[in-house]
């Protein structure tokens, strides 16, 4: 999966034989990986205050800044702080499961084109 940019979904589906289909889909299956590591959201960059009176951050910038995972959680977004050293795993995560998703949606295009010809298996 890495190194490799997905395809543009829709190029030339129509232009392609059902065997090419198919082949290709079997070639973006393939490039799928490892379902356990996928990760949805977006990190984000925060300060926070203590509270704390006289604390430098009542005045300034305030502590961090830290990072947090931005994910949907129950129905609504949720901040997750993630530690420093966890960054760089939650950003490979994340750009994992980014490419998995385009993978998938070419994948799905794909199925829908082999539909509209009676071809889905």
């Amino acid at each position: 999966m890495s190194g490799h940019k997905p395809e543009d979904k829709d190029a030339g589906l129509g232009g392609m034989t059902s065997a090419q289909l198919k082949a290709r889909r079997r070639r973006l299956a393939a490039r799928l990986g490892d379902a356990s590591v996928m990760l949805s959201g977006s990190l984000v960059s925060q300060t926070r205050r203590c509270g704390r009176s006289g604390c430098r951050c009542t005045d300034g910038d305030g502590h961090g800044p830290y990072t947090y995972l931005s994910a949907r959680a129950g129905g609504s977004t949720r901040l997750r702080y993630v530690p420093a050293a966890q960054v760089p795993v939650v950003r490979r995560r994340l750009q994992r499961t980014a490419v998995f998703e385009a993978v998938l949606a070419q994948i799905c295009a794909i199925n829908i084109e082999l539909l509209a010809r009676r071809e889905l298996d």
